[in-house]
């Protein structure tokens, strides 16, 4: 949480913005929320760094940064691409990699394990250690993957991500907009593929009659699989043939009661099929939602009560209005 409020540089061309404390443990929460997904959380042991760093003083903070050269930060790519463009670099951007490593220091950790983005912060880990007499920690690193834009690493910050939590059919629908050049990559970081399937898929991308989108139907059942079952990407499937291929309204969707006429803006998060009315209106200025089949352009549009209502929210999300 400590090192979230400074936020990690890497891969940056600008400072990030700074949490408080406390907007950080929220953060941080959420991250544990979506862990539970792949680990068993209940053998796990949670710790939050501002349990050593939010007590150090100002001379620990000196006597760490002395454990450092600037020569050595600007060894970091990110670091170096900012200096020589003469691009803004905060000194408490300088602390992060410190920041992080003194956690390995504390944890007194054997093994470390990040993005190749965190190579650097890793490494210095291993430094901190060796300086505090410990035997320096292995360090594991895994390669980025780009989100659905194909451009950006996956993040949420960039809008281009899939969520651990997200629904099985908003991760098939996501799923096939990436482009073809990723597929492949996919298979094996994403859905994280046996080298037979791997193969099997290279092979049809190598294949002018098969088409990249029944490639990208089996990727996106194999992630479904890895998280659920088979069975709920089947599902998937046939939810994304219903809603996106033949235009149609799901089965089951939530519903909402009015009495009274209301912005939609309103009924939309009320309904919590969105996280903030902010984000609403958002959709509604890019075209995304729809009533009945005309789309909502006015983010003051308002529902009547009467008879029921279809509001479409992007391409995959419904809400039956109701009197």
């Amino acid at each position: 949480d400590f090192t979230a409020m400074i936020g990690d540089p890497s891969g940056r061309n600008k400072t990030r913005p700074s949490l408080t404390l406390e907007e950080a443990r929220m953060h941080a929460e959420t991250y544990v929320d979506q862990a539970k997904v792949i680990l068993d959380i209940e053998r796990c042991i949670i710790k939050y760094n501002s349990e050593w760093l939010n007590k150090m003083n100002f001379k620990d903070v000196v006597q760490l940064a002395s454990s450092y050269t600037v020569a050595r930060m600007l060894e970091r790519d990110d670091f170096t691409k900012r200096f020589n463009s003469e691009t803004p670099i905060s000194i408490h951007e300088f602390l992060y990699p410190l920041a992080q490593a003194q956690d390995s220091v504390e944890l007194n950790a054997d093994v470390e394990l990040g993005g190749t983005d965190q190579k650097f912060n890793l490494l210095v880990g291993r430094d901190l250690q060796k300086n505090n007499n410990q035997e320096p920690q292995c360090i594991i690193t895994t390669p980025l993957l780009e989100g659905v834009d194909g451009i950006e690493k996956m993040s949420k910050s960039y809008g281009n991500h899939i969520g651990l939590k997200d629904k099985p059919e908003e991760i098939y629908g996501k799923t096939l907009s990436i482009a073809d050049d990723m597929i492949l990559k996919w298979f094996v970081l994403a859905a994280d593929s046996e080298d037979s399937v791997i193969l099997a898929a290279k092979q049809k991308m190598n294949d002018s009659s098969v088409n990249p989108m029944d490639v990208k139907r089996e990727l996106a059942r194999k992630i479904i699989e890895l998280y659920y079952d088979e069975q709920t990407a089947l599902k998937a499937e046939n939810h994304f043939n219903t809603i996106v291929v033949k235009k149609g309204v799901p089965e089951g969707i939530p519903e909402y009661t009015i009495k009274t006429e209301d912005l939609i803006v309103n009924i939309v998060y009320e309904s919590g099929l969105l996280k903030s009315k902010g984000e609403v209106r958002r959709m509604i200025k890019q075209g995304g939602v729809k009533l009945g089949n005309k789309t909502v352009l006015d983010i003051n549009a308002k529902v009547n009560p009467g008879g029921t209502q279809i509001l479409k929210i992007g391409k995959r999300r419904f809400l039956k209005v109701v009197e």
